[in-house]
């Protein structure tokens, strides 16, 4: 297993959930923690370890951004009009890698950022080879020509194991995709309960 996968799983297992909701986690069969002291009865977290747990869970599901990068989202977010929660999860859906993966041209987030970096996408017909690209509501994504026949493309979009969101206009045989508007919390398909409200809560204490 690569180092990447294991991390991946690893992250599944420390938090006991399914995080991408696939079929391979090894917490679909052992949902206690890693290491020798992971089947310990679990005692009663705190208020800032529920809001720890919460920041440490979203900034994973993204590919574990780092700390500092989602410092500065958030950030962004509290300055932002309107719910800091609803503009982070937002701000994180805007992000490239973010949107390539939910338009199922790669079949995990991981995967998401080493597409773009390899400068397999464009967006509005120039290519961006930055995980970060901050996309903005209108803009065209799709896969190079010379990429669209990849194996892993290939397999992803024809996996049935995730749907593509109604804020993303995906035309799957182009293998294109417009970025229709900023969703809400409750639109953004994630496999387990996100709550961004313990982040603000972290971040405000």
């Amino acid at each position: 297993m690569s180092k990447r996968h294991s991390a991946k799983y690893k992250l599944d297992r420390a938090m006991g959930e399914n995080l991408w909701g696939r079929p391979k986690s090894p917490v679909n069969k052992r949902s206690y923690g890693p290491g020798q002291h992971g089947q310990r009865r679990k005692s009663k977290v705190s208020d800032f370890g529920l809001q720890l747990r919460a920041k440490q869970k979203l900034k994973g599901y993204y590919g574990n951004i780092t700390e500092k990068q989602f410092s500065k989202i958030y950030e962004e977010a509290d300055r932002r009009k309107g719910n800091t929660s609803e503009n982070l999860i937002a701000l994180l859906e805007s992000r490239l890698d973010a949107i390539v993966y939910r338009c199922k041209f790669v079949p995990t987030v991981w995967a998401a950022r080493q597409f773009v970096n390899h400068g397999h996408v464009l967006v509005n017909g120039k290519k961006v080879n930055i995980a970060s690209y901050r996309v903005k509501v209108g803009d065209v994504i799709e896969v190079r020509e010379r990429s669209r026949n990849m194996a892993l493309v290939l397999e992803a979009l024809q996996s049935p194991e995730r749907d593509v969101p109604d804020y993303i206009e995906l035309d799957a045989k182009a293998m294109k995709a417009t970025y229709l508007r900023l969703p809400e919390l409750s639109e953004v398909p994630y496999p387990v309960k996100m709550e961004p409200n313990l982040i603000v809560e972290y971040y405000s204490s």
